[in-house]
């Protein structure tokens, strides 16, 4: 039997700063569902293909399933959860979702929310066709991606100010 090996981290998780001992091993999907509760951050494949288990890191999407928790150090994470308003009220992205029925089994959902988030953020116009490329590494088995592709549309644009 081997001996397990940890390493502290300190990062901050959705605005609030966090101080832990990691295995490391561990995932940050691990981390993050097991450690903290944030349910949200879906066990997919574990491989980094279905993008189920996509986070911001550093406002970079992540594919958390195959992040080392002990990467961490030092990252700013988001999670779907950092994302409503401090009122609760939901984000203009996941109103978005709401609003377009874009949310059926809601398994891939928060990944999705966050890939988009992160092209948001960017503040860059994007055609439909370069949209649908940037959302390409997300699988749905609900839906046939339309109502999720107008939603991230819709809130693109009104990002932007269209």
């Amino acid at each position: 039997m081997t001996e397990r090996q940890y390493k502290h981290i300190r990062c901050t998780i959705n605005g609030r700063a966090v101080d832990k001992m990691v295995d490391i091993r561990a995932s940050l999907t691990d981390l993050l569902r097991d450690d903290f509760s944030l349910t949200s951050v879906k066990s997919g494949c574990n491989v980094g293909e279905c993008g189920a288990c996509t986070v911001l890191i550093d406002g970079e999407p992540y594919n958390s399933c195959i992040y080392l928790a002990a990467w961490a150090y030092g990252k700013d994470i988001l999670t779907v959860d950092g994302l409503t308003n401090p009122d609760g009220s939901l984000s203009p992205l996941q109103q978005a979702f709401v609003e377009e029925a874009a949310i059926q089994c809601g398994f891939c959902t928060p990944g999705l929310i966050l890939s988009a988030q992160a092209l948001i953020n960017r503040g860059r116009d994007l055609t439909d066709e370069e949209l649908r490329k940037q959302l390409a590494g997300h699988l749905c088995r609900c839906t046939r991606y339309e109502n999720i592709f107008r939603a991230v549309r819709r809130a693109l644009d009104e990002s932007l100010g269209k």
